[in-house]
């Protein structure tokens, strides 16, 4: 029997921050085990093991406060941290949500807010394969 392979998602998505400007946002979002902090669908996020910022670190991520049957779970591993573009790359080592592969990279970038103020732009893009018997028919 032949391998079976799933279609590739790609996706990215964006959202501006007026009069706040990206060296007041990185510290908040380049603490890769703090995701729980900022992204509302994560109940929980720490480190499992390996150096804060450094590639290789991996965190587990949780959709409730407390490991259960009906919790979502992923753990990923830190990719590339680069603090002076401001931006980062993990992938899904281990998930219980359906995924076959994820690479993600997160950056920011400096906007002219409409008043003339400094803002922020944070863009998430992500390529992922799913696993097959569970989104395809």
């Amino acid at each position: 029997m032949g391998k079976q392979e799933t279609k590739k998602w790609e996706g990215e998505t964006r959202v501006e921050i007026q009069k706040v400007r990206t060296k007041q946002v990185w510290p908040l979002i380049s603490d890769f085990c703090s995701l729980h902090k900022w992204f509302p669908h994560v109940k929980t996020c720490y480190l499992l093991h390996g150096v804060p910022g450094q590639p290789g670190l991996i965190r587990y991520c949780g959709s409730t406060e407390s490991p259960s049957e009906d919790t979502q779970w992923v753990t990923e591993k830190l990719l590339k941290m680069d603090t002076t573009k401001m931006c980062f790359s993990y992938e899904i080592v281990d998930n219980n949500a359906g995924f076959k592969t994820y690479v993600s990279t997160i950056r920011l970038e400096s906007i002219d807010g409409p008043d003339g103020t400094s803002g922020c732009r944070i863009v998430w893009s992500f390529v992922a394969r799913a696993v097959p018997a569970l989104f395809e028919a």
